[in-house]
């Protein structure tokens, strides 16, 4: 029996999750860092709320990935002049810097977990799993806390 393709996808998720966990422990960060600090970088300061939506990663995690980040320096909260209710996430000059190291570890672990294949190989692949990702992406509401 040839194994199904969830089972594939499922399997090779597991390992790249190990993947990522693994090479971004080794520089004392974890992969929501990244990207928070690659959104901040590529589309500038936001509340909490936005960097949930732009990254995809659930209020209860951002927090504790925030309050991290700024203990290390590389992000700062400052009130919404808008709305001071709100905070304003804004990446740091040490920020910029770790994300430029991060970048790199991200950039290791992909070849580590895409090894086998070559350019095109890889190029294709990333381009399907982006196509049924979006696929089914649509119509899914926002987890609650997302707003």
């Amino acid at each position: 029996m040839d194994p199904l393709p969830s089972w594939l996808l499922t399997q090779t998720a597991a390992h790249a999750h190990r993947l990522v966990t693994d090479g971004f422990a080794r520089v004392g960060a974890r992969g929501y860092h990244y990207r928070l600090l690659a959104s901040l970088i590529e589309e500038g300061p936001a509340s909490q709320a936005a960097l949930g939506r732009r990254t995809g990663i659930h209020l209860s995690d951002m927090v504790a990935a925030l309050n991290e980040l700024e203990e290390g320096g590389f992000v700062a909260r400052a009130p919404d002049p808008a709305d001071r209710r709100r905070n304003v996430i804004s990446v740091t000059a040490a920020g910029r810097k770790r994300s430029a190291q991060l970048a790199r570890s991200a950039q290791e672990v992909q070849d580590a977990l895409l090894e086998p294949l070559d350019e095109a190989e890889r190029r294709a692949l990333a381009t399907l799993l982006g196509k049924l990702l979006d696929h089914h992406r649509q119509g899914i509401p926002p987890l609650p806390g997302d707003d």
